[in-house]
């Protein structure tokens, strides 16, 4: 596994590329010379990154699919392997957020939320298996949470979906030790995306202490999506196993293991300073 990744002439599916993260990635990728095929139910946003990767002039498909239908993703490896005839790269990047206390959540929501953050990355990991098998070299990275390293209250089910997200990854990559198939975990911090602004709430909740919450949220997410794309990209090429961006990212992990019981304490009484 100390082979570095070389990009150019690979071709990388990533899913939730209409926006964020994902859309950075995707012109990242398509600036090192590598086919896309992107994936997400935003069609208009879909449109605008492929159009973007296009103008450096690789070839770009477009699938518009809901993660949650299970038939529509299993199909995406084979059509992706009838487009380019191999793939040497997934990422699975989508994903969702559902804020608000655990007692006062909708477990309809929880359900949906672990189909797109846990299930749809199993799945799809699962179906291109034997894509990324047949390649000599080949990477799967899959996009946890800071939030998969510590949980703050009003995040059960979100931080459960990316704790598991963490374990699924982890023991993957140590089945496929010894193979040419590396597998990179990745934690982002507060990035500036739209995640928190579409997360789902509890339906009873006020209206105001939801405009409130998520006005304090959001001003946490600091770090722009080109430059979590940036050290995501430096990790697939030197083959990372474990990626965490931002410092605010590598402080909570840092006080997590040196607190791993009490840690919340310290890191509530950082953000109510702030």
């Amino acid at each position: 596994m100390g082979q570095r990744f070389v990009l150019r002439g690979r071709t990388a599916l990533v899913t939730g590329a209409a926006s964020g993260i994902g859309a950075a990635l995707s012109l990242a990728l398509a600036e090192r010379g590598c086919a896309l095929a992107l994936a997400d139910r935003d069609a208009e946003g879909l449109v605008r990154t492929a159009q973007s990767a296009r103008a450096a002039g690789v070839a770009v498909s477009e699938h518009v699919l809901d993660l949650t239908d299970r038939a529509a993703l299993l199909a995406l490896p084979e059509a992706v392997r009838a487009r380019y005839g191999g793939l040497q790269l997934l990422i699975n990047n989508a994903g969702v957020a559902l804020g608000g206390r655990f007692e006062e959540t909708d477990p309809a929501d929880i359900d949906w939320l672990m189909e797109v953050n846990l299930h749809a990355v199993m799945r799809l990991t699962h179906a291109c298996l034997p894509l990324l098998r047949a390649q000599e070299q080949a990477q799967i990275v899959n996009l946890s949470s800071l939030f998969g390293i510590i949980a703050p209250a009003g995040q059960a089910a979100y931080a459960a979906s990316k704790f598991a997200v963490r374990g699924f990854t982890e023991a993957l990559r140590h089945e496929c030790e010894g193979t040419g198939l590396g597998v990179t975990l990745v934690h982002p911090g507060g990035v500036a995306t739209a995640i928190a602004r579409n997360a789902r709430r509890p339906r009873a909740l006020d209206p105001g202490e939801a405009a409130a919450g998520l006005a304090a949220f959001e001003r946490l997410l600091t770090l722009r999506p080109e430059t979590a794309a940036a050290a995501i990209l430096r990790g697939i090429e030197t083959r990372a196993p474990r990626v965490v961006i931002g410092s605010d990212a590598r402080r909570a992990v840092l006080i997590q293991r040196l607190m791993p019981v009490r840690y919340w304490s310290l890191i509530r009484r950082a953000l109510r300073d702030t």
